[in-house]
């Protein structure tokens, strides 16, 4: 796990549509701020990672180490135009941000950069 907290900026071309694989974890609202509110909890608590595991066929064969968490991690998430801008803000490392994104919207989004925080 990173020591150091990056801030990753993203960006999501259609919030309203962008959906993950999974309908019982995937994000399901419109707003900038419910699905920051949601991707902040995600990064904060292990609770959407343990549903994810409890439902694959063998979730104790799952790596534990990716269900870390960082009580500290902060998104924000703003309309701009027809895209939503989000900025996260955590000490986890990028795969596991990747993983908790693609349960909420799929690969809908783009990383656009990313610094030290």
């Amino acid at each position: 796990m990173a020591t150091s907290a990056q801030r990753y900026y993203l960006t999501i071309d259609d919030l309203a549509r962008a959906r993950g694989s999974i309908n019982e974890l995937s994000f399901n609202g419109n707003s900038p701020e419910s699905f920051a509110a949601l991707l902040q909890s995600a990064l904060r608590e292990p609770t959407l990672w343990q549903r994810w595991r409890a439902m694959q066929a063998d979730p104790d064969a799952i790596d534990p180490s990716l269900g870390v968490s960082d009580p500290a991690a902060t998104a924000t998430a703003t309309q701009s135009d027809l895209h939503c801008d989000v900025q996260v803000t955590t000490t986890l490392p990028h795969a596991i941000l990747k993983h908790r994104l693609g349960l909420l919207i799929g690969p809908n989004w783009k990383l656009r950069d990313v610094k030290a925080a």
